[in-house]
């Protein structure tokens, strides 16, 4: 998996699969996220989210009150998101 960020939005390719690959996503959310109340994050083909993944999202959302808005480029997980009620809450488009 690499990331990158750009101003409030974060770049994510390749799989997000393992809990070094959750680390990264969160230490960039972390860095963005002390400057700007919204975000924006770009899932260009992974096929999953993890659910550590999730859960820092939902939580960021919750009580940070960061706008969070995901871009999928992946349709299966797309409807994923959709079938476990998340793509409301993370404010998901297709990318």
């Amino acid at each position: 998996m690499d990331i990158s960020t750009n101003s409030n939005r974060i770049i994510i390719e390749g799989n997000i699969k393992s809990v070094s690959d959750y680390q990264s996503i969160k230490s960039n959310i972390d860095t963005v996220i002390a400057t700007n109340k919204s975000i924006i994050i770009e899932i260009k083909d992974s096929l999953s989210l993890t659910s550590s993944v999730i859960g820092y999202l939902n939580m960021i959302i919750l009580k940070n009150k960061i706008s969070v808005q995901l871009l999928i480029g992946d349709g299966e997980l797309y409807d994923l998101l959709h079938d476990l009620n998340l793509a409301s809450v993370f404010n998901a488009k297709k990318a």
